[in-house]
């Protein structure tokens, strides 16, 4: 399952209803939760560890003044040609907003 995420603020809930092996995708105010130090990191790396992948959309970041170098180790940038390629991947997706 593919999701994309947009809430500013990473909730629980939505990181408890993601599955193992799930893609995460990060855009709008959630690539902030991917910024190295941010309070929501922990968040993240209980995605990683889950096996998910975890994404951020490299013109959020860019629009956000934020380098890949700055992403919480184990996210990935991701160029819009790639978020397409994982909504074929994965025929279900759900919205977080």
């Amino acid at each position: 399952m593919l999701h994309l995420i947009a809430e500013n603020t990473l909730s629980q809930t939505v990181v408890a209803r993601i599955s193992n092996g799930d893609d995460v995708v990060l855009q709008a105010g959630a690539v902030w939760a991917a910024f190295l130090g941010h309070r929501d990191n922990p968040k993240l790396s209980e995605l990683l560890s889950k096996g998910c992948s975890v994404y951020a959309l490299s013109d959020v970041l860019a629009m956000n003044g934020m380098s890949h170098q700055q992403l919480l180790a184990g996210v990935q940038p991701l160029e819009y040609v790639h978020l397409v390629a994982l909504t074929i991947k994965n025929p279900v997706i759900h919205t977080w907003c």
